[in-house]
Parts: C-alpha cells; sequence; structure tokens
C-alpha cells in the first residue's frame, strides 16, 4: 500500500514537474518572439528614419511634379493602414528644411504651400500642391488622402526606393513628411507637367516630332536605370503617360514609385496592381510581374506618342487595324505632327513599340535594346534635318550672291548708258 502510495507522489510530482517546464519553454519562446519582432521593428525604423533624400533634394534640380491623374488600380492593395505610433513616422527636425534627412514638419509645409491653397491636379495618392521653399525653390507636394488606393505601404515604398535610386530620368524626391497624422511626399516641380497632359490637352502645346523622339529616349534611359542600373534591380509595375513628368526643357522623368518592388520573387500574390490599358496580359492570367512586363507598358506609351491616343480611347484596336498593312501607322499617325515627321520614323518607332508588346513575354526586348533602337531612330532623324538645313543655307547663299550679281550688273549697265548719252 505504501509502494504504490509512493509512486502515485512520484507520478504526481513529475507531472508537474514536466507542466511546469513546458510552461518555462512556451513563455520564454513568447518573450524571445516579441524581442526579435520589436528589434527587427526599431531596425526598420531607424534605416527608414536617416533615409539620405537630402542628398538628392533642395537645389539640385529646380523643376518637377507629381502624377496628376487618376489610376484604375485592378485590386487594391492588401494592406491595411494602422493608427500613427510612436515610430520614425514621428520623428522631425526643429528645422526641417535645413535637415540632412529630407524629414519635414507639416507645420513647415502649412506654410511653404500658403495652407495648401495652389493645387496642381489630383493623383492616386491624393491632391498636388505646389509650394515655394524658404530657399525660394518651388516643389511640388502630393498629400496621401484618407481614402487613398495606395495607403501606407506605398507611401513607405516610394520613399525608401527612391531615397537610394538617383538618375536624371527619375523623379527627384526632395523629402517628406509623417506629421500630425499626414504622409506627404515632396518632389521638385516639373513646370510643363505631365505627357499625358501635353498629348491630351486641346489646349496645351503641340508636341513636335523631335521632342516625342526624346521624350521617349528619355523614359527608356529612366527604365534601363532601373532594370539594369539599380542594385537590386526595381520593376515599376505603373509605367503609364501619366507618370511621366516634363522639365522646362522637356526633358523627360519617371514618376510615381508607389507600386514598385524590387525584382526579388517573394512566392507572395500580391494581388493585381497596376492601371487598366497599360497592364501587361500576361500580368492578369498569371500574376507575375516581370521586367518584360515593364517593357509591355513602355510598349503602349510609345503608341501613346506616335498616335495621341489614350489607351481608354482604344487605342490598342487601333494599333492592331494597323498592323495590319505595312504603312498602317500613317494612318493612325497625331496629325499634329504629319507633315514634320518623316513616315519612316514614324514605322520604325511603332515596329519597336510592337515588339514590346508582343504577347510572349520573354520575345519582347531589353529595354538596352529598345534605348538603342530609339536613340539610332532620333540620329537619323537630327542628320536628314541637319542636311536639309545646310541644303537651305546654300540655297540661301547661292540665291543672295545671285542677286548680288544682278544688282552689280545692273549698275555697270547704267554707267555704261550714262557714258553713252554724254
Amino acid at each position: 500500500m505504501v509502494h504504490n502510495t509512493d509512486l502515485v507522489i512520484i507520478g504526481v510530482s513529475v507531472g508537474i514537474a514536466f507542466g511546469v517546464l513546458i510552461a518555462s519553454l512556451v513563455f520564454f519562446g513568447v518573450r524571445w518572439y516579441k524581442r526579435r519582432a520589436n528589434l527587427q521593428r526599431c531596425a526598420n525604423e531607424s534605416s527608414l528614419a536617416t533615409l539620405p533624400i537630402r542628398a538628392n533634394g533642395v537645389g539640385t534640380s529646380f523643376d518637377i511634379s507629381a502624377s496628376l491623374s487618376n489610376s484604375v488600380v485592378v485590386k487594391g492593395s492588401d494592406y491595411t493602414s494602422k493608427n500613427l505610433q510612436h515610430s520614425w513616422w514621428t520623428h522631425h527636425s526643429k528645422d526641417p528644411f535645413a535637415s540632412a534627412s529630407g524629414i519635414y514638419s507639416y507645420k513647415d509645409i502649412q506654410r511653404a504651400t500658403q495652407n495648401f491653397t495652389t493645387i496642381l491636379g489630383q493623383g492616386s495618392f491624393g491632391p498636388v500642391y505646389k509650394a515655394i521653399m524658404p530657399s525660394g525653390d518651388v516643389v511640388a507636394v502630393k498629400v496621401l488622402s484618407s481614402n487613398s488606393k495606395q495607403g501606407e505601404k506605398e507611401f513607405h515604398t516610394e520613399v525608401s526606393l527612391l531615397a537610394r535610386l538617383h538618375h536624371r530620368n527619375l523623379v527627384n524626391l526632395i523629402g517628406y513628411c509623417v506629421d500630425k497624422g499626414q504622409r506627404i511626399l515632396i518632389y521638385e516641380f516639373m513646370s510643363n507637367g505631365s505627357l499625358a497632359n501635353l498629348l491630351y490637352n486641346e489646349d496645351g502645346q503641340a508636341l513636335s516630332w523631335e521632342e516625342r523622339l526624346q521624350i521617349a529616349l528619355d523614359i527608356s534611359h529612366g527604365i534601363e536605370y532601373l532594370h539594369d542600373g539599380a542594385v537590386p534591380p526595381v520593376i515599376h509595375r505603373d509605367l503609364k503617360s501619366a507618370n511621366i513628368l516634363l522639365d522646362h526643357s522637356m526633358r523627360a522623368k519617371v514618376a510615381d514609385f508607389g507600386l514598385s518592388k524590387v525584382d526579388v520573387f517573394d512566392g507572395r500574390n500580391s494581388g493585381l496592381k497596376g492601371t487598366y490599358g497599360y497592364i501587361d496580359p500576361v500580368y492578369i492570367s498569371t500574376n507575375k510581374f516581370t521586367m518584360k512586363s515593364d517593357i509591355y507598358s513602355f510598349g503602349v506609351i510609345l503608341f501613346e506618342l506616335i498616335t495621341a491616343i489614350h489607351p481608354h480611347q482604344n487605342l490598342m484596336e487601333y494599333v492592331n487595324l494597323a498592323a495590319m498593312s505595312p504603312d498602317g501607322v500613317d494612318e493612325i499617325l497625331d496629325e499634329k505632327v504629319i507633315g514634320t515627321c518623316n513616315p519612316d520614323d514614324a514605322r520604325s518607332l511603332a515596329s519597336i513599340a510592337h515588339k514590346c508588346l508582343h504577347k510572349t513575354p520573354r520575345k519582347r526586348p531589353s529595354i538596352g535594346e529598345v534605348s538603342q533602337a530609339i536613340l539610332k531612330i532620333k540620329q537619323r532623324h537630327r542628320t536628314r534635318d541637319d542636311t536639309m538645313s545646310f541644303a537651305g543655307e546654300d540655297f540661301s547663299r547661292v540665291a543672295s550672291r545671285i542677286e548680288q550679281q544682278q544688282f552689280e550688273l545692273t549698275n555697270i549697265v547704267t554707267t555704261i548708258a550714262e557714258k553713252i548719252s554724254c
């Protein structure tokens, strides 16, 4: 009887000890997980709080804007914005516009925009305002609206990417503000707005063919930097004419990186994102966005430059009809460049665009190949113009010489006649 009692006591003791051990492991495991998560969060906040935006900030350029047309997002981000917490978002310097970090206060941005009175336009991110810095530099201020389709995740993406991406054909992010519950992006100001506005605004100035070729080349250089120059490479994922901005000299820069993604496959299904009319059909069917998807979007932009027809106005139907004839692009060429655009140049650019739109992504050219092809068209156009210019100058010189000789001959005849009469 005693023996059985001892066994029961031993069994209960072992059970209690085992239970205490399990509970201890769970407790320390939870503490370790929370500690690691907190360290990771702090590390992220620290890295973002010291983004070197100012190195590419005020004073480096005087022109830029922001995307002013609405995006059509196929499926919104699955990211849910959380309440503002005490983190890197709330940190700003006492003198934001002189800060080396590019983090500005809401108060000084409010002053620079004159209490947000001069609106430039409305984008998918939110309203865009014109602002004047204390230094006198003009900037564009994009304010995240409370019902924005993009949200904090895209805001975070744009800030983190543009802090490390620097190229003459990419929009220059001067800084950002996360103060008083606001999310604000600050860019250099683009005096000529977006490519979409220039192409489709009837009251605006018409783009010449030479300007269109230069814009196409500028865009290709910006994309080439993202694909081949950035480390790691970056896929834009929302290339469209509204996201191409032009400075005072009509040079183009690629803007709006809220949907961009580094070229690393993470195995997650993030949902379709982009703008209707520019989205690669293969991306829609596979949900895999690659560099060749950016190439497809660029092909659409090239046809916009050729035709001045918006993708929402059945651009691809016109393009497919024109493709049935070798010179079919002549029928859809923008009437504003007819007479100044050599048909061979338009056909060559259309041929490049068609290759970018190939239904098989691997058969689409790389952005480097596209840049080289556009450069050849531009050089050929310039050579032709120079030749015509020289020919015109030669003709003018010959005509002037003939006129001078006629004047001299008239004087000789007059002199002879006067002598005979005497």
